[in-house]
């Protein structure tokens, strides 16, 4: 019995000692924070009235991770991510991030690391260039076709790797053009 639970306080020792070198993964204040995406204009009328997206932006030092996840749209749908100027047309300039794809209950997971902070800019061209802030999010139908398989118009924008996307879903209006969640990360 005493070597049983000598033992047991030894492997209890060895797992406080690894917690105690590997360091805990949480972000200090204002390094992570979460915010909501909300249906665009164009498609209010076509989608579900609980339609919405919710992001996580953390810190990771060097980069941060964009973690979205989206609720209540088409299902089985396939959607793309861009950073954008400013959260309705026209948008740009724009910066492709990455694909999302709802499952059969109209919900959907992504996650994109690169730099997304009040750092996050795209020069724009002209003598002298201009920096030019990306500090919005936007989310559009992959294809005019599942647009118009969801009931929304089949109206085509660029914003796709082929450049033939359906209408901006959901955005981040519900925060001043000027000043957009992804400039809150310094």
């Amino acid at each position: 019995m005493k070597k049983n639970f000598l033992s047991v306080i030894a492997v209890g020792a060895i797992i406080i000692g690894s917690i105690a070198i590997v360091p805990f993964a949480n972000a200090a204040a204002n390094d992570s924070f979460v915010f909501n995406m909300v249906k665009s204009a164009g498609a209010s009328a076509c989608l579900s009235e609980h339609a919405r997206g919710r992001v996580t932006l953390s810190d990771l030092v060097a980069v941060q991770n964009m973690h979205i996840e989206v609720f209540d749209l088409p299902p089985n749908t396939d959607f793309t991510i861009f950073v954008i100027n400013t959260p309705t047309a026209p948008f740009v300039p724009a910066w492709y991030q990455g694909d999302l794809t709802t499952n059969a209950a109209g919900r959907g997971v992504a996650d994109v690391t690169g730099i997304f902070s009040d750092e996050t800019f795209i020069l724009n061209p002209g003598i002298p260039a201009v920096p030019v802030e990306l500090h919005h999010l936007g989310m559009w139908f992959a294809d005019p076709a599942q647009a118009v398989n969801a009931g929304c118009a089949g109206t085509v924008t660029p914003f796709d790797g082929d450049h033939n996307a359906g209408i901006q879903v959901l955005n981040t209006a519900n925060f001043p053009a000027a000043k957009g969640p992804l400039g809150r990360l310094q």
